[in-house]
């Protein structure tokens, strides 16, 4: 199961399901719901994006929780909770997480995949950070081709988009 938000999908992100759905006959994507954080799309648009990004994957579910991923990878009937770290920024704080999740639950173990090459740094933040100053062209380097339309329409809807 590999938890997250997802808000948008990254190719960060669809490089680490690509190679996690090699790896398990079923890969489960769950889409944290957390009515409390501002996020840029609803959950079903994010929803939307990852199986447009995952059509060619056919092993892969995209599902919705709320409350604990540790408790939504027992849900789900798994017991590996994929989590994608980059390279010394996301490791300590992954740790401690990995460490709660073993003391709330000793049949999960949470198996840490870093991105390919050049993904490894791009995040759902990052593209939040760029979305006013990028274009096409560069978000061709970060997020999946077919879910940067949907990403520069809301950029546009929210009035965020550069000025030439």
């Amino acid at each position: 199961m590999y938890p997250g938000s997802f808000d948008p999908i990254t190719l960060g992100h669809l490089d680490i399901m690509e190679r996690a759905s090699r790896i398990f006959d079923k890969l489960v994507v769950g889409i944290g719901v957390n009515l409390e954080k501002k996020h840029l799309f609803t959950t079903e648009e994010r929803m939307e994006m990852i199986r447009l990004s995952t059509q060619h994957l056919p092993n892969i579910e995209i599902r919705t929780f709320s409350g604990l991923a540790v408790r939504f990878v027992e849900d789900c009937g798994a017991n590996v909770m994929i989590r994608g770290v980059r390279p010394i920024t996301d490791i300590p704080a992954e740790l401690t997480m990995m460490m709660a999740n073993r003391r709330l639950s000793s049949k999960v173990e949470t198996l840490f995949m870093i991105a390919d090459g050049d993904l490894a740094h791009v995040s759902s933040s990052l593209i939040k950070q760029i979305a006013g100053l990028a274009g096409h062209e560069e978000f061709l380097k970060f997020l999946p081709k077919i879910v940067i339309p949907i990403v520069e329409a809301r950029i546009r809807e929210l009035g965020l988009e550069r000025e030439n």
